[in-house]
């Protein structure tokens, strides 16, 4: 039998105020105006679960913690679940695909 994969990617929209947040305004120079505003983390737990975490303040990023809205499976689901090395990778691939689109990013 082989090994069940269980690490994730996810994506949480964070609300249009993290744009008044001074660092995450510098880590987004190619903002484009209107599109989301993102924070793109791996997990090995149920994202759903992670999320709760982040806004209950737990290994919590802060911008998440403060900004945090919702989940946004449409941008993540296809490449779940994983093994450590590789959702390690697409969370970095899948933060610089979405910059490259415009949307205002946050990784940890």
């Amino acid at each position: 039998m082989g090994r069940r994969y269980h690490h994730k990617v996810y994506v949480i929209e964070l609300s249009k105020d993290v744009l008044y947040e001074p660092r995450f305004k510098r880590s987004n120079p190619d903002y484009v105006t209107g599109k989301p505003c993102v924070y793109v983390g791996m997990t090995g737990l149920s994202v759903d679960l992670r999320f709760d975490k982040h806004k209950a303040g737990i290994q919590a990023n802060k911008f998440v913690q403060k900004y945090g809205l919702r989940l946004l499976p449409e941008l993540y689901a296809v490449y779940n679940p994983m093994p450590y090395a590789g959702a390690a990778d697409m969370e970095v691939e899948l933060g610089i695909g979405l910059r490259e689109a415009g949307y205002g990013v946050w990784q940890a």
